[in-house]
């Protein structure tokens, strides 16, 4: 009988300690981002046309973009373009005393632009950054196989990086140019 008192008692508290933290989060002004009404709603962020990005790992990085920004599929006049330049560099990191590397860190940093289509006006720019680690290994395949990993989470980082920065700026702009 105490045991189901004291669960009871903690369900309350617990329930009433929740409804406190609902109504300081909504007195705070607390929204979601890609809440159906907000700027930065699904429907806004399809109005992004994504230009194509070369190499293998920007065809991989478009891809991930169309998945977050155009999950319903592209519209047919989307109002701005968004350009993105990949580079990758590789550091080794842990070294044996025989001077070879076991670990590395393969840096992706995308820098982007956005512009409006209509007249080619860039509105925003920027440069979002992913670090992955690797181990290199004694087997050159199990070695590529780990590289391509980390690349493969490096570019959904960068993916979802860039549809936060765009939804950030549709909120604080409504898609206006930014002045700096």
């Amino acid at each position: 009988m105490l045991f189901t008192r004291r669960s009871i008692a903690g369900r309350k508290c617990a329930r009433s300690s929740a409804v406190g933290m609902l109504i300081l989060l909504a007195s705070c002004g607390f929204q979601p981002i890609h809440n159906e009404k907000s700027v930065a709603s699904m429907s806004a962020l399809a109005n992004f046309d994504v230009a194509l990005i070369s190499d293998r790992k920007g065809q991989m990085l478009r891809n991930e973009l169309l998945k977050e920004l155009q999950p319903q599929g592209a519209i047919l006049n989307p109002q701005f373009s968004l350009r993105v330049t990949l580079t990758e560099t590789l550091s080794n990191l842990a070294i044996r005393k025989d001077d070879a590397a076991t670990r590395a860190n393969l840096n992706l940093s995308a820098a982007f632009s956005v512009t409006h289509r209509a007249d080619e006006d860039t509105l925003f720019y920027g440069t979002v950054n992913s670090v992955n680690s690797f181990n290199i290994l004694t087997s050159d395949y199990a070695t590529l196989s780990a590289r391509a990993d980390a690349r493969r989470r490096a570019v959904k980082q960068l993916a979802l990086q860039l549809k936060e920065r765009l939804s950030i700026w549709l909120i604080q702009t409504g898609g206006r140019k930014v002045t700096k």
